[in-house]
């Protein structure tokens, strides 16, 4: 057990400790992979960034992950035989959410830019990996040198899902539970992190660095 995503993020920033002397970003998954990547980004003496996508639902199960829009690219990973008009109608409304939420997270600073740099991708779990995998594509495009997932906890499903993705160099995890039916019931404390909060979480952890170089 976790004792919250802050403790999550002290524990998996241990294990991320080799990658220190390289040019690391954390990508944290808002909103609950913020206070995660926030103490991997202290530990490593790295920039803390967001990932920006968010994933298409299937048509009758929102929840089953079909792929993932950023503003710029789609990735469809479980797509056949779904409508190309659902497709379109669900992007446009997604990508409506992503400008929102790129004008609230960037109003004070830009993103990262990732070609050639170690990209540590963070989240406070994975319940199936079908997400993650559509927002490691979208990453690959931008030409890092390396891809780390780092994760707290998932099931051994999904950690071999995202192992065997051609573009993931490496994925630490530090539980995989036999018993896994969702992330939250390996913290104590798992309250939704708000878009206010991660927003706070991500500018004072970059003015910090900021101010330590």
């Amino acid at each position: 057990m976790f004792e919250d995503r802050n403790d999550a993020g002290t524990q998996l920033a241990k294990k991320l400790t080799k990658f220190k002397e390289e040019n690391v970003v954390v990508l944290a998954i808002p909103r609950g992979g913020l206070p995660v990547g926030a103490q991997v980004a202290k530990s490593l003496q790295a920039h803390l960034d967001v990932v920006l996508t968010k994933k298409i639902g299937y048509p009758t199960n929102k929840e089953y992950a079909i792929g993932a829009v950023s503003l710029e690219s789609i990735v469809l990973t479980n797509a056949m035989r779904i409508e190309k008009s659902y497709i379109d109608q669900e992007t446009a409304r997604i990508r409506k959410t992503l400008r929102d939420r790129y004008n609230q997270y960037y109003k004070h600073q830009s993103p990262v830019n990732l070609k050639n740099k170690t990209i540590i991708i963070v989240d406070d779990g994975v319940a199936t990996g079908n997400t993650l995998l559509a927002t490691i594509e979208l990453v690959y495009k931008q030409k890092p040198s390396k891809i780390i997932i780092a994760i707290p906890v998932a099931p051994a499903s999904a950690i071999y899902k995202i192992s065997n993705t051609e573009n993931v160099d490496e994925v630490i995890c530090i539980l995989i539970p036999d018993n896994f039916r969702a992330v939250g019931q390996f913290y104590k404390n798992f309250e939704q992190v708000t878009d206010q909060e991660a927003i706070q979480i991500l500018e004072k952890t970059n003015s910090k660095k900021t101010l330590e170089l």
